[in-house]
């Protein structure tokens, strides 16, 4: 037997390591939910709204999620680590899940009032205005919908469960309701509608069945968390410099279509990135208790990146062939050249997120991540004018390789010291 295999021996017989499978194998079931529905429902959104449609709705996307980031406040990390190490303790947690939802009901409230403004004063977001206030309604659904809390309790059959839903409710309205082009904007309404079902319902198993308190929290409470989550606020933001803003940019300077194709280009990639966070949202509080097992979890992940990468390369022409019409040709391009970017988003996953947060280095990290982004930022208005979609793809693929190089970098010096 080899070292790895009576590696894995020992960990099934663990306590923490039959958890740690069984939320594994939810959240791998959940993966295949996540490829399995979108494979269904994208080819006949791509016949149906087409790529001007597919670009709306990328914009509207890629707008939103700063203001969902912002919601989120680096909550998604610290505050599942600290309910991770106090899960035993119920007033702890029911603390900790009570400030962290007032923290992000405030945010959104200024999150929407600034939105309001900007659909005011900026003549594209005016001209979109409709698909924007649309899509934002998945920042109260992201909302009510707290993950991040079974992930910490290590629940992941819940997170599982709920998905499956929202995805089923999803599938079957598309199919139901989207008949025309001007429906796109049905398809960000419908998913938000699934997350705040499955928001009431998560409430529901939180409060009542398992009986954590939704407590009244002192505002002094909420900025203290607030503080304590800058960092991991700062480090989840600034990839939108590079990552949303590329695509902002894209449908400012070359319209829906281009957007559109680089988003088709990029379904796939998202969807192989889901499953990496599968592996980080598995590990993330088991390490935070277990640091020590970070070899062991490191070299899973970046073989599996690697693995699906190279599959992605491969396959990028029939894929895009199969799944999109024929105006969505250039997404082959835009596929392969993305494709690369998950090894590098696996090095910051493993050795930023679930070890330089775990270790304390969330200031370092930080520092990182705003040099990396800052630098996309620049180069976006060049590569973008100038090779249009390629020019967004290249962007991003390089501003991850940027970012993970010098995760790896940093830590390579810590491991000398």
């Amino acid at each position: 037997m080899s070292k790895f295999q009576k590696y894995i021996s020992k960990i099934r017989g663990s306590k923490d390591g039959k958890v740690l499978i069984a939320n594994f194998g939810y959240l791998t079931l959940l993966q295949i939910a996540s490829y399995l529905f979108p494979l269904v429902t994208m080819p006949y959104l791509a016949r149906v709204i087409g790529a001007e449609g597919f670009g709306k709705i990328a914009f509207a996307s890629a707008l939103i999620t700063w203001f969902q980031t912002v919601t989120d406040w680096g909550f998604n990390y610290t505050a599942t680590r600290d309910v991770a190490r106090n899960r035993e303790d119920a007033e702890a947690v029911s603390r900790i899940f009570s400030t962290v939802l007032w923290a992000r009901c405030i945010l959104m409230i200024v999150s929407f009032l600034v939105l309001s403004v900007l659909i005011v004063c900026v003549p594209v977001f005016k001209e979109n205005a409709v698909i924007i206030l649309v899509t934002f309604l998945l920042v109260p659904g992201h909302i009510m919908f707290p993950d991040w809390f079974f992930q910490a309790m290590e629940r992941m059959k819940y997170i599982t469960i709920f998905n499956i839903i929202i995805r089923t409710l999803f599938l079957v309205c598309v199919f139901i309701f989207v008949k025309t082009p001007s429906d796109y904007v049905l398809q960000p309404l419908f998913t938000s509608v699934g997350y705040l079902l499955c928001g009431l319902l998560s409430m529901y198993y939180i409060t009542r069945k398992w009986g954590y308190k939704l407590q009244l929290v002192k505002v002094y409470d909420i900025w203290k968390m607030m503080k304590q989550s800058t960092n991991i606020f700062v480090n989840n933001i600034m990839p939108n410099f590079y990552n949303s803003f590329s695509v902002m940019l894209l449908g400012m300077v070359g319209g829906n279509v281009a957007t559109g194709i680089l988003d088709a280009g990029s379904k796939f990639v998202n969807l192989s990135q889901q499953f990496m966070n599968i592996l980080s949202r598995t590990f993330f509080p088991f390490l935070s208790r277990h640091i020590e097992k970070h070899r062991f979890y490191a070299r899973i992940n970046i073989l599996c990146a690697t693995a699906i990468s190279i599959l992605l390369c491969g396959l990028s022409p029939w894929l895009i062939h199969t799944f999109f019409t024929p105006e969505f040709e250039g997404a082959v391009s835009v596929l392969r050249i993305m494709a690369v970017s998950l090894l590098f988003l696996s090095l910051n996953d493993v050795y930023g997120t679930n070890y330089m947060v775990l270790r304390g280095y969330e200031k370092q990290l930080r520092n990182i991540t705003i040099i990396s982004s800052l630098i996309g930022f620049a180069i976006a208005f060049l590569c973008i004018r100038q090779w249009g979609y390629i020019g967004a793809a290249v962007t991003i693929a390089a501003t991850r390789g940027l970012m993970g190089i010098l995760t790896i970098l940093y830590i390579r010096i810590i491991e000398r010291k």
